[in-house]
């Protein structure tokens, strides 16, 4: 049976069925779902959380799955967390072309809903903190194709729920998507797109991997799971889409059109951004018969978590492509998983220390701070890095 959503619960269930914890009580989507797991997460806790009754859909919910770096670990089969980030560089050198498959085959398509019956109230979207604007889809893997090569992008986003059929767009402007979008509005063309919900981590973390040009993540994504990602034709959309997902949202982005989106409680923390932005307008729904919802705890563990993780798999083998010395790399939680970045390097030349930093800072905006340590301090342990940091650098001399 090929790799998904449910498998990987099963998987997790069985090898470690202390990290799940299952709520049967009905649950508001406003704040209270997200209060629960912000609850365990004081206590130093980060259990992947079912909800099985959310108030006003009939669709069960998982958040926080991505919470730990174990769980990530788990689901690519590597024995650590060191071990996973090696692993993930070693995959991303190897993509497997996906495997389409016909729709009377596909999970995805049990049930079909189209034109008003694609309503989005049907799912259980959460809001998930007090200073949100409203409701959001946050865990969609979503797919676009480049205007002209045809190149197929993925990467998740942050999509606000701004009525029945309608979901805002907020992409990083140096997010691939950002320019695979302007080049369709350049040319007053609408953007098709699909956001795949509820599928095995690897789909998530191949969407939120660094990858050198516009492209590639479905082929990652089976580098991940180590067999083909089975996709699909989607049904309103000339899209191909995982065929095994919990969820399909299809829609198109018009041209020229906007509608003012957010804040939201983002990576750093921090509410960021609001302002007039770009919105999908939904085309259909795809889904199991009886599908699970997944959300990512916004502005928490798991947001940084979700989206370090692969960006480390990036991080090595970019690095190494540079400085093929190089031993380690971790984006600690001190810096949200995002702006702080350790490198250790068996150095072999003199300038390979500044080649590594550079070829980090380069592979992903977010990153404010680089440490580069020898390879005798282990990156995973942020208590060597700045004992190595206050010992063994001297700033008035380099």
């Amino acid at each position: 049976m090929p790799k998904d959503f449910r498998s990987y619960l099963d998987e997790l269930l069985e090898k470690r069925p202390k990290d799940v914890v299952v709520v049967d009580k009905e649950i508001d989507p406003r704040y209270e779902a997200s209060a629960i797991v912000e609850k365990f997460e004081r206590k130093n806790e980060f259990p992947l959380v079912f909800f099985k009754n959310i108030k006003g859909s009939k669709i069960p919910l998982v958040i926080n799955l991505g919470a730990t770096y174990e769980r990530l670990a788990l689901s690519l089969g590597s024995p650590s967390v060191p071990q996973m980030v090696k692993d993930l560089a070693h995959r991303e050198h190897n993509p497997v072309p996906v495997k389409e498959i016909s729709a009377k085959d596909a999970p995805c398509k049990e049930v079909i809903l189209k034109g008003e019956a694609a309503d989005l109230d049907l799912l259980p979207v959460l809001t998930l903190n007090e200073g949100d604007a409203g409701s959001y889809v946050n865990a969609a893997a979503m797919i676009c194709k480049e205007r002209g090569t045809g190149a197929v992008n993925v990467g998740i986003y942050r999509h606000q729920k701004q009525g029945k059929r309608q979901l805002g767009l907020m992409v990083n402007p140096a997010n691939h998507a950002n320019y695979v979008r302007a080049e369709y509005e350049d040319h007053n063309e609408s953007m098709e797109v699909a956001l795949a919900i509820g599928h095995h981590p690897a789909l998530n973390m191949a969407a939120v991997s660094k990858q050198a040009g516009v492209g590639s993540e479905l082929e990652i994504a089976g580098a991940f799971l180590g067999e083909p990602l089975e996709v699909v034709k989607a049904e309103t959309v000339n899209l191909m889409v995982p065929a095994r997902a919990e969820i399909i949202i299809e829609g198109v982005v018009p041209p020229k059109k906007r509608h003012y989106e957010g804040p939201f409680g983002e990576w750093p923390h921090y509410y960021y951004k609001e302002g007039e932005q770009p919105y999908i307008e939904v085309t259909a729904i795809t889904m199991r018969k009886n599908p699970i919802y997944q959300c990512i705890h916004s502005a928490h563990f798991e947001h940084n978590i979700i989206g370090a993780a692969p960006r480390l798999g990036s991080l090595l083998k970019r690095i190494q492509e540079v400085v093929p010395s190089t031993t380690g790399v971790n984006m600690p939680i001190s810096g949200a998983a995002r702006s702080h970045c350790y490198i250790s390097v068996k150095k072999r030349a003199e300038g390979d220390p500044k080649q590594a930093a550079l070829a980090a800072i380069v592979t992903d905006p977010n990153i404010k701070h680089v440490i580069v340590v020898d390879d005798d301090v282990d990156v995973f342990n942020e208590t060597q890095v700045l004992w190595a940091l206050a010992m063994r650098f001297q700033a008035d001399r380099d």
